[in-house]
């Protein structure tokens, strides 16, 4: 079972908000094919990109990996 890690959430978020891969990528400055190789974990995660995805959220990246870590206490 491959363990469930922040590229995870990044869909699991988006998909619960309801927003669709192209026009989150599209709306935040973010090539859709990178978002998509990243939620399929076939991309690593950059700086630069974790940036727009938090923004796209209206969250800091701080804000953002807090809030990752909290699912993943309440949630193991």
């Amino acid at each position: 079972m491959q363990q469930f890690d922040l590229r995870d959430y990044i869909k699991l978020k988006r998909t619960k908000l309801g927003l669709k891969l192209n026009n989150f990528a599209f709306k935040n400055d973010i090539d859709p094919s990178i978002l998509s190789r990243l939620e399929n974990k076939k991309f690593d995660l950059k700086y630069p990109v974790l940036e727009k995805i938090a923004k796209g959220f209206s969250m800091t990246p701080g804000e953002f990996l807090l809030e990752y870590e909290n699912y993943i206490k309440n949630n193991q």
